[in-house]
């Protein structure tokens, strides 16, 4: 039952989503159903390396669609790059914002299509991440720590061939980020329980719909088969729907994403969100009381890391990430209670799950 809210509950969804093979080729077709219009210019935001790969020949679809087009290169998704492509897209006076390629520039055209008030198109070409389709954004350098409200996408065009060509390193770390929905969801329910937070049950069912689906297809994904891919790319849409629906970040991310986010902090080189996600959702399972040697199980099938070791990050860093982890999100409320974990409760955490040896 869904309890904490009496009032008003606005879900804000994607109009349309496409996933399949050469899907990208119809983006015009589209734009030109979303809006009506003559004369538009898209602002697309992408990658140095994925411009080339990809970037360029969208952009020369919608041109021969009798599209402006206007590409702008995000390195970081930091405060600067956002200001500067906020400038260029009120310069050339977009309608449009794409976001294409990972995580980064998908975060970044999601701030400027929101501050702008453009409609926002969410084009992947990594199955690294659950922001494909969450309001959500992470962006260094802004107040808030970890994540702010943007905008969902208008639409969302997933070309399998494109990310099923990505590395195998980032579909196996869009396998961990959605794996962690196991415990974000044990988290919420918690904080429902002991703070009275408001709890969607349909969106947290969603939420771990999309985990257990990942797990039904560990080898597939573990092989990056294009099967595998539409499966994880489906699941991570899922996911930024159950988000939209549950108008927070609740049902995707706990425990095991502040964990990351203090390994982010500390860590002299971070390893990817997804991984590092991965690896902390093993221990707070365990904290959890929750099957977390099926959880590491998966995890490996899928080929994504389980260990310090294979996060390339030093035992201590691990350790010192899960004591601070609880003040990341202070009003987050998590199996991590209010006080976190000692030292000497964190080392043991990581050793009985054989996080570190």
């Amino acid at each position: 039952m869904d309890g904490g809210y009496h009032n008003e509950h606005v879900m804000n969804l994607p109009k349309k989503i496409v996933v399949g093979v050469n899907v990208r080729k119809n983006i015009g077709k589209y734009i030109k159903e979303l809006i009506p219009e003559k004369n538009i210019t898209v602002f697309i935001v992408t990658g140095p390396h994925v411009v080339n790969i990809v970037g360029k020949e969208v952009s020369s679809i919608l041109i021969d669609e009798g599209f402006d087009t206007h590409i702008f290169i995000a390195k970081r998704a930091d405060q600067d790059n956002v200001e500067r492509a906020l400038s260029e897209a009120r310069e050339v006076k977009s309608r449009v914002v794409i976001g294409l390629g990972g995580g980064k520039c998908i975060d970044v055209a999601k701030v400027v299509a929101s501050r702008t008030s453009q409609f926002f198109i969410s084009m992947p070409t990594a199955a690294s991440h659950d922001g494909i389709a969450s309001p959500f954004a992470s962006i260094k350098g802004l107040a808030h720590p970890i994540s702010v409200k943007a905008i969902e996408p208008s639409i969302i065009v997933a070309d399998i061939e494109i990310i099923s060509k990505a590395p195998k390193r980032l579909i196996a770390a869009g396998a961990g980020d959605i794996i962690a929905k196991f415990t974000a969801v044990r988290d919420w329910q918690l904080a429902h329980k002991l703070r009275n937070e408001y709890y969607g049950a349909y969106a947290a069912s969603l939420a771990l719909l999309s985990a257990k689906h990942v797990v039904s297809y560990a080898g597939e994904i573990g092989r990056c088969s294009q099967e595998g891919v539409r499966v994880l790319v489906e699941a991570l849409i899922s996911s930024g729907v159950a988000i939209c629906i549950a108008g927070s970040t609740r049902p995707a991310s706990g425990s095991e994403h502040l964990f990351s986010h203090a390994l982010d902090l500390i860590a002299p080189n971070p390893a990817l969100h997804g991984e590092q996600v991965g690896v902390g959702t093993i221990m707070m399972a365990y904290l959890h009381g929750i099957n977390w040697r099926k959880i590491k199980k998966v995890l490996k099938r899928i080929g994504a890391p389980t260990t310090a070791k294979e996060l390339g990050i030093d035992d201590e860093y691990i350790i010192k990430a899960l004591t601070i982890a609880h003040k990341i999100r202070p009003e987050r409320y998590t199996i991590l209670g209010e006080k976190g974990l000692t030292w000497e409760a964190a080392e043991r955490l990581a050793r009985i799950t054989g996080v570190i040896d």
